[in-house]
């Protein structure tokens, strides 16, 4: 089985973006949730994942909210496949009106 990581770094202010809630979902089950650390990591959602889809929801909205800062993406969505058994990392880098996003190690 496969494990699962999150990282969130808030690139305006270019620290980490701590006490973002997300959420892991596969279809339409919500399998975990957690908080960002002060470091803006989650080390572990799930205990562990089979093969298929997941979704990771980043609360975005209320993040910015604490901080008194508009943003165009109250939450974030990302859609990702595990193939194969192995450790996933799926970083967020966020700002009000952009966010990117890649598989890390």
């Amino acid at each position: 089985m496969s494990t699962l990581s999150t990282h969130v770094l808030d690139a305006v202010r270019g620290t980490p973006a701590q006490h973002v809630t997300v959420t892991l979902y596969r279809g339409a089950e919500q399998l975990d949730s957690g908080t960002t650390d002060a470091d803006g990591r989650i080390g572990a959602l799930a205990e562990s994942l089979a093969p298929g889809t997941y979704r990771l929801v980043f609360d975005t909205g209320a993040y910015f909210a604490g901080q008194h800062v508009d943003t165009f993406y109250p939450e974030v969505s990302v859609t990702f496949a595990v193939t194969e058994e192995r450790h996933y990392h799926v970083p967020l880098l966020l700002s009000p009106f952009a966010f990117s996003t890649y598989r890390g190690s």
